[in-house]
């Protein structure tokens, strides 16, 4: 019985929720051996082609959860601030390097670090190549949540787990909509911000799981949400 729930939690969370576990040395970034032998239109097409797959990932209409249990640098960071959610082992290293290399972040990382902890913080961060723990991440607010690393060194994977359980109760509708109006909002100006939370929030209303939220909340009992 213990191994069905577990299976239907797993299934629910590969349809409602996405998750990226950014902890071993292939997300350290590009192999930069292997980038030093690329022509320019080499190196060029390289990093388009990284920088279009970390785009799709964010444009997923799930949440996603990046865990990083180990060490995230350069393109193994960018990966992680492609999701929407972050959580880390307070031992984890992150940190966007590539001035140390005579680069820049080229996958996303300068535009979306600094809408994630502050123009200010992000220029210092990127400017000076700088590594982080998963704490400090934490108190930056480049991570959800940090935590201790365990013996099997998966603690950031098992709290991506946690803030998943908290995600797939809700309105699967409702959650997509709301990551939609929060992307696309805050690409805006307030007056146009306001224009897309609407169109949003009419995509609800004729949802059988909004009346099945509020037949729930005047009952007095869990709601029980289908997605539809």
């Amino acid at each position: 019985n213990s191994l069905h729930k577990q299976e239907v939690f797993m299934r629910k969370c590969v349809k409602d929720c996405c998750f990226l576990r950014v902890c071993a040395c292939f997300y350290k970034g590009a192999d930069l051996k292997e980038r030093a032998l690329m022509d320019n239109s080499e190196s060029d097409l390289f990093v388009h082609s990284l920088r279009s797959l970390m785009t799709q990932i964010a444009m997923l209409p799930m949440p996603t959860v990046a865990a990083v249990d180990g060490v995230a640098l350069g393109g193994g960071l960018e990966l992680a601030l492609a999701c929407d959610l972050r959580t880390a082992a307070h031992s984890a290293q992150m940190g966007l390097i590539e001035t140390t290399r005579g680069l820049i972040p080229g996958a996303g990382g300068s535009q979306r670090l600094p809408r994630m902890v502050g123009i200010t913080l992000a220029k210092e961060l990127i400017f000076t190549g700088r590594r982080v723990s998963g704490r400090t991440a934490l108190e930056m607010g480049l991570a959800n949540r940090a935590v201790e690393q365990n013996q099997t060194g998966d603690a950031a994977y098992r709290e991506a787990l946690c803030l998943a359980r908290e995600i797939l109760p809700q309105a699967p509708i409702a959650v997509r909509m709301a990551k939609e109006a929060v992307n696309r909002g805050i690409q805006v100006d307030i007056s146009s911000a306001m224009a897309i939370e609407r169109i949003c929030y009419a995509r609800v209303i004729p949802t059988r799981d909004r009346r099945e939220g509020m037949a729930a909340f005047i009952e007095k009992r869990p709601p029980q949400y289908t997605g539809e």
